[in-house]
Order: C-alpha cells, then structure tokens, then sequence
C-alpha cells in the first residue's frame, strides 16, 4: 500500500510525497528541502515529480527536486485523462479536472484524491479559465467518487472557508463539527463530510435551494443552482 505525506510550505500551499517501501513521488513539491529531508530519513528513492497544474506556486520546487536526485518530470502532456502511474506495483489514478485552470488534475491512490486548486476543503478553486460548464463537470466528477474519499487540497483556505459557509448557513451545525476536526499540521477532509458543509457541493441540499430561492437567484436546475453558487462572494 502507498502512503501520502503532506507538506506545507509558502503560508498555505499543501504539497505532497507518495511513497513506498523504497520509491517516491513528488505532487507540487514546493517544500523541496522538508521533503528531500524527508526523503534521506526514510532511505527512499524520487522518481518522479509531477504538478497538479503549472501554476508558479505549484511549479515552484520542480527544478530543486530534479536538480538534487535522478528523479523525472512528468508534466500534463505526460499524464492523459484516466491513465495512471505505475508505482511499487500500485496504480495512481489521473483524471483531468479542468476549470482552476486547463492543465488541472487530479491524482487518485487508494481512497486519497490530491485535487490541487480544483477542490479545496470546505470551497473550490477559483475559475480562471471561465469556462464554467467544465469546471461543473469537474466538481461532478469528483462528487461521484466513494464518499470515504479523503481531500488533499492545494492550499489551506478551510478556516475562510467554514467563514463563507456560514454566512450562507448560519444554522449548519456541521460547520462547527468540520471545524473540530481542522488540524494545520495535517490539512484533510473526506468527500462525505464535504457533502454536509461545502456550499458548492450542495447544490442538490434542500436548504441551499431555498437558500437560493430567498436570494432571487436562479434555481430550478442543477446547472442554474451550480451558476448561481459561482456568482457568490
């Protein structure tokens, strides 16, 4: 089985190592120095390093990382849709997750899902392609996966967050379940917790389509109620 470790580095960008029993990988290895420390500790060896998107402060540890170990970069054009990478005889899933940006993916071990700037814990990533349709399905797509599906985001936003969510929900007691369980050290979520108190993700909730409606915003479908969620700040 392969294990994930998480690193945090420039205030709250999330980087992570996917390991073995003697082989890793790098996901936006901005803590180059924490991990290649890490890396020493655990006598393993990098192989591959490789970007949820090309963003700078995602990219940022690519060439410190390569530069120090015989490690490769894999960048977008290397990782299609729904292909994967062979690690210790363990498959990491990709799936193109367009929306944040065009080269966004999301990378799936086990029940884990690295999601980048995609899907943060309690909101999601800011459109900046503004093509919203295919960051709905994006978000769908990740809704479909098993509701014990753990979320390592790209950054920590969950206490701004939470903040937003409340002033939509002020009575959702499971804001304040979600935020018990907020440790800095370890930022995480699963799919189902998501379900309960991240606004975007509850666009089918009985309460958010009232919530909706009381706004004057349109509400009737899935796709009004999903464009309507991304016109609010």
């Amino acid at each position: 089985m392969l294990q994930v470790k998480q690193f945090r580095y420039a205030v709250d960008n999330l980087g992570y190592l996917i390991y073995g029993e003697s082989c890793a990988l790098v996901i936006d290895g901005g803590a180059s120095e924490q991990i290649l420390s890490f890396i020493k500790t655990m006598g393993l060896n990098l192989l591959l390093v490789t970007n949820t998107h090309a963003h700078h402060d995602h990219t940022t540890g690519n060439r410190d990382l390569i530069e120090r170990t015989k490690a490769r970069l894999l960048t977008y054009r290397d990782l299609p849709d729904n292909s994967g990478i062979e690690l210790e005889s363990h498959r990491i899933h990709i799936y193109h997750t367009p929306g944040h940006s065009h080269d966004s993916i999301c990378f799936h071990v086990d029940n884990i899902l690295i999601t980048g700037d995609t899907f943060f814990n309690g909101t999601i990533g800011n459109c900046f392609t503004g093509d919203i349709m295919a960051f709905y399905l994006s978000i769908k797509r990740i809704m479909s996966l098993p509701q014990g599906t753990i979320i390592y985001a790209g950054h920590d936003y969950l206490k701004d967050a939470m903040s937003f969510a409340r002033r939509l929900e002020p009575d959702n007691r499971d804001i304040d379940i979600f935020l018990r369980t907020y440790d800095q050290g370890h930022v995480c979520s699963t799919l189902k917790d998501e379900m309960k108190v991240n606004p975007y993700l509850r666009f089918n909730d009985k309460k958010m389509i009232a919530l909706l409606k009381k706004m004057g915003l349109p509400w009737e479908t899935e796709w009004e109620r999903w464009q309507s969620l991304m016109t609010l700040e």
